[in-house]
């Protein structure tokens, strides 16, 4: 990814903190509140990503549009570009910002083609053809930073845009990882990955279980172990990929760890 550079400003050496919440918090109208709440209470700048995929799912169906999933990735059709569209874009981004309109914290809605924030390419067919799917290429972490020194808080949803016009269906925790990494250049950033979960956890069943700490060799012993396996080694993928292009730290865990209230949270580290 290449990010445009950013001119020297009062802005080195502000604290950033960049939160993805995941899919299951937005479905739960009082876990999605109780987030907002949290968010809401960080201090500026900060700035939100979130998907929704489950609620497009659902408005697939009850159009009779076919949802076709291959190894947990969405296959994403022209018809389903606009399903992802009306509910990351319309729906959720748009209950989000007026959510947090409510809790008086100033935020604009964004997708990737807003402002052109985030330039994607389509994911080259290689053994499956997903789609309208984008692989990101660029950050404008000019205009995000400019949107931060003013008091704006960005809310992005899981679309970018190719340049050319084409809406692209885009990885949330991937978004959240290569605006961290642009805007790191500016800030120290600290990137949250919100969920269900406590964090990284011995014991899938145990939230009791956190991995407290986890640098680079934990990591490998926890793969070794295949205690991090399944749908958590994509998202720590992209964590250790932030923490190696710039990142200060990333966290996992439950909305709480936001204001460290709740020690079971799991930080991640070079």
């Amino acid at each position: 990814m290449k990010t445009k550079s950013v001119p020297p400003s009062e802005a080195r050496g502000l604290k950033l903190n960049i939160v993805k919440v995941g899919g299951n918090i937005i479905e739960k109208e009082e876990d999605l509140q109780n987030f907002l709440d949290a968010f809401a209470a960080l201090p500026e700048p900060k700035i939100l990503v979130h998907g929704g995929g489950k609620l497009a799912s659902q408005l697939a169906e009850r159009l009779n549009i076919p949802v076709n999933m291959v190894n947990g990735r969405r296959i994403t059709d022209a018809e389903t570009v606009e399903v992802i569209t009306m509910v990351y874009g319309g729906k959720v981004n748009k209950s989000i910002v007026a959510g947090l309109q409510a809790r008086d914290c100033n935020a604009i809605g964004f997708s990737g083609a807003d402002g052109n924030a985030i330039l994607s390419v389509k994911r080259p067919v290689k053994d499956i053809d997903f789609g309208f799917v984008g692989d990101v290429v660029a950050v404008d972490s000019t205009m995000i930073h400019n949107l931060l020194s003013i008091g704006i808080t960005p809310a992005f949803c899981a679309i970018t845009h190719d340049g050319k016009g084409q809406l692209l269906n885009t990885n949330a925790d991937t978004i959240a990882c290569e605006l961290a990494i642009g805007l790191s250049e500016k800030y120290e950033v600290t990137l949250n990955y919100c969920f269900e979960k406590a964090g990284v956890l011995l014991d899938i069943n145990n939230d009791n279980s956190v991995v407290k700490d986890i640098n680079s060799d934990k990591y490998a012993e926890l793969l070794n172990e295949k205690i991090i396996a399944d749908g958590m080694l994509p998202k720590m993928e992209n964590c250790f990929y932030a923490l190696k292009s710039g990142v200060h730290k990333v966290h996992l865990g439950k909305p709480e760890m936001l204001h460290h209230t709740n020690a079971n949270f799991t930080t991640l580290r070079l």
